[in-house]
């Protein structure tokens, strides 16, 4: 049983910066894909990037393309969302989810269904 747990959440004044992290207890972690979602009120939960199992291939979503950056640390368990130039609409519950497929293509993790194991997620405010 993969256990997924979320950190690095708060509220932060728009333009400012917030780091997620995503800790996951399965020692083989570095076999995951690992990918980010978010939810804001009244919303479906919608895909915001995912990474490959080495790190080396990445997918945004247009919204968040070239302010959010997701990296990994396999020798940590630990999958990081780096959110710059934080808008109101960024305003969510954050997720991370792990794809036990292990294979990275867009059009694969763009879908919530893909995902397998889910965390409980963190509160990002964003304060116009």
């Amino acid at each position: 049983q993969v256990q997924l747990v979320e950190s690095g959440g708060g509220l932060v004044q728009a333009g400012g910066s917030l780091r997620l992290s995503c800790t996951a207890s399965a020692r083989t972690f570095s076999s995951y894909v690992m990918g980010w979602f978010r939810q804001a009120a009244g919303k479906e939960r919608e895909f915001v990037g995912a990474i490959s199992r080495n790190g080396g291939s990445l997918s945004y979503a247009d919204s968040v393309l070239g302010r959010f950056i997701i990296s990994r640390d396999n020798a940590k368990n630990t999958v990081y969302l780096q959110m710059n130039g934080l808008k109101h609409e960024d305003t969510a519950v954050y997720y991370c989810a792990a794809d036990l497929g292990g294979i990275f293509a867009r059009t694969v993790a763009v879908q919530p269904t893909r995902y397998t194991h889910w965390g409980q997620g963190t509160q990002v405010t964003v304060s116009s």
